[in-house]
């Protein structure tokens, strides 16, 4: 039995509560996240939760803590739920809701102005039909996270058109990671895009990953956790992401970005015959490195299994000194991107606004006049 004398002549710190190691739980999730990535994404949230104090109770109860924990919990019954049935069954049941939901949401009209104006030529009936494509296979790669580590572990680069993913391009793979170089891999928002980095690691090719997260954080955490396993580093977009990334390549390191979204002071480029604002990494990192630059992707096929693929390095144009002109191997890198698009129009995101202009846009485009 404890003596009542020595406890009420002892400290009252002894009696303090030990505090719960949150921090160190919180950091265990982050560990892939630079020291700079973390305070963008700690900024973003503190702008975040500025904006929730100033929105109406009832108005900002959709973008509530409440409500963003019980969707993130969704998220991840729908992973342990995919996982009990199946891949087929799971993503042919994700690709369905998804379809009959796309009528309710907002970014369903967008994508059909997007299809309509990339593709005048085409019936209706065609646009419709990539439409209902774009909305399946978002419902599909969604689904797909929880069997990402099953995908890359079936792949077998001794039998590269064997099994769930098939492999085009893999003596460039072998060729840049013996060469001891850094690189630049772009893609785009295509088939399922968690796929080419995840074969590239297995492959011995890592990269660093520039990414835009998800603005619900949770979500956001739990993604992170499944790319742990196949990214070297996660670069969070915003200021100061473009030192980061010259900082991995000054190392040596490969860097991974997609370039398909708009970005409101990129570089003005005709993207299906549209001005758009468009990423301008590419061309700025590889003119002043001079490094490789090489184009993935990885698309759906009919039967279920996914095709991986790597570009030769690109043939940039150059300027009057030799070096790579950004301007113009920003206008190679899109019109690549196009292609594949073109090729596999179903299996691209067209629910970004990609041709908005906006306010900076405007003044850019006159400055360009």
């Amino acid at each position: 039995m404890s003596d009542p004398e020595t406890e009420k002549d002892a400290p009252a710190t002894s009696l303090a509560p030990v505090p719960e190691p949150a921090v160190k739980r919180k950091r265990k999730s982050r560990r892939k996240l630079s020291k700079s990535s973390i305070d963008r994404i700690e900024t973003q949230r503190d702008m975040k939760a500025a904006r929730k104090s100033r929105q109406r109770v009832f108005g900002g109860l959709g973008r509530s803590e409440f409500v963003e924990r019980r969707i993130a919990g969704a998220m991840r019954f729908v992973f342990k739920w995919s996982q009990a049935v199946g891949r087929e069954r799971a993503t042919r049941t994700a690709a369905g809701v998804t379809r009959r939901l796309s009528r309710f949401s907002r970014e369903n009209e967008l994508a059909k102005a997007n299809i309509a104006a990339a593709y005048p030529g085409k019936s209706q009936g065609e646009r419709d039909r990539i439409l209902a494509g774009v909305w399946e296979n978002l419902g599909r790669q969604s689904v797909e996270y929880a069997f990402l580590q099953d995908l890359v572990e079936g792949f077998d680069p001794a039998h590269p058109n064997v099994g769930p993913v098939e492999a085009i391009g893999l003596e460039h793979v072998y060729k840049l990671r013996d060469s001891g170089k850094p690189a630049i891999l772009f893609g785009a928002h295509i088939g399922n895009f968690e796929l080419t980095p995840a074969i590239g690691a297995k492959l011995g090719l890592p990269v660093t990953a520039l990414y835009r997260p998800p603005t619900n954080p949770h979500i956001a955490a739990e993604i992170e956790k499944r790319r742990n396993s196949y990214l070297g580093r996660m670069v969070v977009s915003g200021r100061g992401a473009a030192l980061e990334v010259a900082d991995a390549l000054k190392r040596g390191r490969h860097i991974g970005v997609l370039v398909d979204q708009r970005i409101s002071e990129g570089q003005i480029i005709p993207f299906f015959n549209r001005p758009s604002l468009s990423n301008p990494i590419v061309g700025v990192m590889a003119r002043i490195f001079d490094c490789p630059v090489h184009g993935g992707y990885a698309v759906r096929l009919p039967d279920g299994r996914f095709r991986v693929v790597m570009t030769p390095p690109l043939d940039l144009p150059r300027d009057a000194r030799g070096k790579i002109d950004p301007e113009g191997a920003n206008l190679v890198v899109h019109s690549m991107v196009e292609s594949w698009i073109r090729e596999y129009p179903e299996q691209w995101l067209w629910l970004h606004d990609r041709w908005r202009w906006g306010r900076k846009g405007r003044q850019k485009a006159k400055g360009k006049a």
